[in-house]
């Protein structure tokens, strides 16, 4: 990234850039913890489809931005270990500077790297893999094609989520969308797009997914009780877009 790494504040709210006015990250100062953006909120409905309560043990994030969800995991699923994988090292020294990114070799593991390698090379497993990765012009690279996400499923465990941000993508989120269509089987569901135009896309791995909405509401209301993330709104959109059949979410 020849791009240089920029930080602006505006109401409360830090936000990262990279050489222009395009936002890759917030912060809300007073609230470090919280998901700021509303696509970071929408990703972790990926939280709502396993009904393990100690799931996920093992996640991979893909894109480091404002470090928003690796904190929000960090804090909120305290078993789970997380393995970051960020390709500019300077993003990382900003997160820990500016993003209050916890410092703790125990839980995270720092890879600088291409995720895009990563996933090719590690034999590891993992329950869930968030993918956010963009440069400065919003453009996913090698994360957004049928290999890396053919890839990635066969780096999920037997209980493994995919969550895909998909914005800016030169095809269209409906081209990057039918890539992740193929390498899942159609194991794969897009939520309505955000108001910021972010679109987040889930897959699933071994084990099933059929969870009924009055299921799906009845853990984001635990889920809302735990950390304070309300997901409800996301819930209600999702059914008004009648992408799931008889109000059943199957992947």
């Amino acid at each position: 990234m020849s791009s240089s790494i920029d930080i602006s504040e505006q109401a409360g709210v830090r936000f990262l850039h990279f050489g222009s006015t395009w936002v890759q990250g917030a912060m809300r100062i007073a609230r470090p913890w919280n998901l700021e953006l509303e696509y970071t909120r929408e990703m972790m409905a990926s939280l709502l489809l396993r009904d393990e309560s100690r799931w996920p043990r093992k996640i991979l994030l893909i894109g480091l931005g404002a470090a928003s969800l690796t904190k929000f995991l960090y804090k909120f699923r305290p078993l789970a270990h997380l393995t970051i994988v960020e390709i500019e090292p300077r993003v990382v020294a900003a997160a820990r500077q500016f993003f209050k990114l916890p410092e703790d070799d125990k839980r995270i593991h720092m890879v600088i790297g291409d995720g895009f390698d990563y996933v090719f090379e590690t034999d590891k497993k993992f329950d869930l893999i968030l993918v956010d990765g963009f440069n400065e012009h919003a453009h996913p690279g090698g994360l957004n094609t049928l290999p890396f996400y053919q890839a990635c499923r066969t780096r999920l465990s037997e209980q493994g989520i995919l969550a895909v941000n998909l914005i800016g993508l030169s095809r269209g989120v409906m081209g990057g969308f039918a890539y992740i269509a193929e390498a899942f089987e159609d194991r794969a569901l897009m939520f309505p797009s955000c108001e910021s135009g972010n679109t987040i896309a889930f897959a699933a791995e071994g084990e099933p997914v059929s969870i009924s909405f009055d299921d799906l509401k009845e853990n984001a209301e635990k889920l809302k009780e735990d950390t304070g993330l309300n997901l409800l709104p996301t819930l209600t959109r999702l059914a008004q877009a009648k992408t799931c059949l008889n109000d059943t979410l199957v992947m």
